[in-house]
């Protein structure tokens, strides 16, 4: 006797987002304690995609983090375009942001390339920065 599915796949279902609770990163104190949702969630998520270099961690899928290692030693002004476009192709893989604007970059340190820019979230505007060795 085989099972039959049929009927199953024919339901109406309601998909829905889940909540963004996370644990509360402490910066500062370099401690993990209580929880966060909503805006300080997703600037967490923000701040942890973009410190974590993209390929090098087993524990993270190919799809999580951003690559800037290959960006040392290329043009600057290569590497401004670049890293905007990494930016926003590593941020919009989550789906509370929605978009990444307002790039500045700032090269008065010799060797490195200082962005900072807009992140745009459902739940309004977030300010981040990056810094990479060029």
């Amino acid at each position: 006797m085989i099972p039959s599915t049929g009927g199953f796949l024919a339901q109406d279902f309601e998909i829905e987002e889940q909540p963004g609770l996370t644990y509360r990163m402490d910066l500062e104190g370099g401690s993990v304690r209580g929880h966060v949702d909503g805006r300080e969630a997703v600037r967490q998520a923000v701040f942890r995609i973009l410190q974590t270099e993209r390929y090098q961690h087993i524990i993270y899928p190919w799809w999580y983090g951003i690559e800037t290692l290959d960006l040392y030693g290329e043009p600057v002004n290569w590497v401004c375009a670049e890293l905007e476009r990494r930016v926003t192709e590593a941020l919009l893989v989550d789906s509370r942001i929605t978009s990444v604007t307002d790039f500045e970059h700032d090269t008065s340190v010799k060797g490195v390339l200082h962005t900072g820019f807009i992140v745009h979230t459902i739940y309004g505007d977030i300010p981040a920065e990056r810094e990479v060795d060029i």
